[in-house]
């Protein structure tokens, strides 16, 4: 993660990986045959990790924003993997990129998830007059990013997660989902 986090995708090399992990070249490609595996692997346990915090599928609720919160914390405690994220979804919008397919449906599951639970939150009578629920989703997962690239380029001096609970007090009753 780190290696990917500080020199990209493209420019972050298996030696270097293998490098940064003290182990050699052909161990770490006898457990990922490739970069794009590499890659693939660290972005699925990003996700896995993150479905911890959220749920997803049938499990997503209006808690889950209260969820979205806690894992912007949690976030905060790994910052290599904030700034692999930021980096990597930068490079991904090129369709050539490895992870564009994965970034793009990501985006479009992570999105579906969160207006899941502001759908939830909406039924029951949990959010803000006139919040669009899709939309809403939108703007959370814009207001997410938007942080986290402003948390890298300010050196780490702000809470993302009060801020993220600032931004969705003013659509929901976060306050009643808490865990």
């Amino acid at each position: 993660m780190r290696v990917f986090s500080t020199r990209g995708y493209r420019a972050g090399s298996v030696q270097n990986i293998a490098a940064e992990a003290g182990i050699s070249l052909s161990g770490l490609l006898h457990h990922f045959p490739s970069k794009e595996e590499l890659l693939a692997e660290i972005l699925a346990y990003r996700d896995e990790e993150a479905e911890t915090y959220v749920g997803s599928g049938d499990d997503v609720r209006a808690e889950s924003l209260a969820g979205l919160i806690e894992l912007v914390a949690h976030n905060q405690r790994v910052p290599g993997l904030v700034e692999l994220f930021c980096v990597l979804s930068a490079e991904a919008t090129d369709p050539e990129h490895p992870a564009h397919d994965f970034v793009v449906e990501r985006f479009a599951r992570v999105r579906t998830a969160i207006a899941a639970a502001f759908r939830d939150a909406e039924v029951r009578g949990l959010l803000a007059d006139g919040v669009d629920p899709d939309g809403a989703a939108r703007e959370a997962v814009a207001v997410m990013d938007g942080l986290q690239l402003q948390w890298i380029l300010e050196g780490r001096t702000f809470d993302m997660a009060a801020r993220l609970r600032s931004h969705l007090a003013r659509t929901v009753r976060i306050s009643q989902l808490d865990r």
